[in-house]
């Protein structure tokens, strides 16, 4: 994590700087370096923070990832108005500030330390992994946290490295990974993103005077669910609050699908999308939000786990792509119905979500694993009597 902040300050450095040289072209680049950076943290942070965190918070600790996004969301937009920084004057400030969140980091997390889990289990430094327990904790007894990482670690030796190509292939870590993707897609083609990237321009269809206050209302409901979210997720747990999530969500397309299609015979429609669009952004912070991020690392053991975080990373930012991109085409061709499409999306992860994703709220790595296994056929074993018999007959042939 320390080592890609320089990616973060370069981009910042390449957008701030842009007017010194061809602004777009340093513009372009210095959004591509910052993509490889966003794409590594997204990985790397949910990762971190499961590890080191105690299995009665590890949900709350994870939501705080998608907290500290959806904040600076709303900065961003506060900042990108007229009158503050998103004008022909400081418009190359505005790009070029985000990189400061990195050299923020770059000072604070030496102070932090390292992963216990990985320290113990893939480097094999238990003291080092006490004292890394320590320092999170304070000072108590590590008998029982050690216990749980010698066990995995017993299992992560009879295994070989997992690739993210061994982990395609294999049976072994099919179901957790079909899971983990599905999550992820269900957060990326839930249409989220078509309403952050496209707000402004759904809520002046909707009729809004000042589409950008609008906009950043969104930022603000968005913020205050996740807090919300932060509080419940080691409470209500966390296929509770997803499926809670996508239901909302999906009844607050259909809503919003109602009041866009209905608004230009009765003008009193216009509330209702709008306040439809509020409460689909407030059920997907409560769950579909949060809980992708860092359930990945909750569903896989320390071998796997960091091919299948980048696996589900890639799936979640290819997806959130294909959105961005796709959108205002799909708009154009399905009109004020274009909310539908999400709305059956949004159904049929509901489903898929109840039928197939576990609760791991409160459990260790190795239980949650037991989940799995439970469901996969073992290896059929020679009967105790046809065993006896191949004995005696090697017997008599001696």
């Amino acid at each position: 994590m320390l080592m890609v902040n320089v990616l973060a300050v370069a981009a910042g450095l390449l957008m701030g700087l842009c007017k010194m040289w061809k602004p777009h072209i340093m513009v372009i680049s210095g959004r591509a370096v910052m993509g490889f950076y966003c794409g590594l943290t997204s990985g790397l942070v949910p990762m971190y923070i499961g590890e080191i965190a105690p299995k009665a918070y590890r949900g709350a600790l994870g939501t705080l990832h998608q907290l500290a996004i959806v904040t600076g969301i709303l900065i961003s937009q506060v900042a990108g108005l007229d009158f503050v920084l998103g004008n022909d004057d400081m418009w190359p400030l505005l790009l070029g500030l985000s990189g400061a969140p990195a050299v923020l980091q770059s000072f604070l997390l030496p102070l932090c330390p390292e992963s216990p889990r990985y320290l113990y289990i893939v480097l094999g430094k238990e003291q080092e992994a006490r004292t890394s327990l320590c320092r999170l904790k304070g000072p108590c007894d590590t008998t029982s946290d050690l216990e749980e990482m010698r066990r995995e670690k017993e299992e992560a030796d009879k295994e070989a490295r997992v690739s993210i190509l061994s982990l395609v292939v294999s049976s072994v870590y099919r179901q957790q990974l079909f899971v983990a993707l599905m999550m992820h897609l269900s957060q990326q083609l839930s249409g989220i993103n078509a309403i952050f990237y496209y707000s402004t321009a759904i809520f002046a269809q909707a009729g809004v005077s000042q589409p950008v206050y609008a906009t950043i209302g969104v930022g603000v409901i968005n913020t205050i669910f996740t807090m919300v979210s932060v509080a419940l997720v080691d409470k209500a747990g966390r296929r509770t609050l997803t499926l809670i999530g996508l239901g909302g969500m999906c009844c607050s397309a259909i809503a919003m699908t109602v009041g866009l299609g209905f608004q230009s015979q009765f003008p009193w429609m216009s509330y209702v999308s709008m306040s439809a669009i509020f409460l689909f952004v407030s059920f997907f912070e409560i769950g579909p939000g949060p809980i992708p991020w860092f359930i990945v690392a909750e569903l896989f053991s320390q071998g796997p786990r960091p091919a299948a975080i980048a696996l589900a990373g890639c799936c979640n930012w290819t997806s959130n792509f294909i959105v961005g991109m796709t959108f205002p085409y799909i708009q154009v061709w399905l009109g004020c119905y274009v909310f539908i499409l999400f709305a059956a999306l949004l159904f049929c992860f509901t489903v898929f979500t109840y039928l197939r994703v576990p609760e791991t709220k409160g459990k260790t790595f190795e239980e949650i694993a037991d989940v799995f296994q439970k469901g996969r056929k073992k290896p059929a074993q020679i009967p105790k009597d046809d065993a006896e018999l191949q004995q005696l007959k090697s017997s008599t042939d001696a």
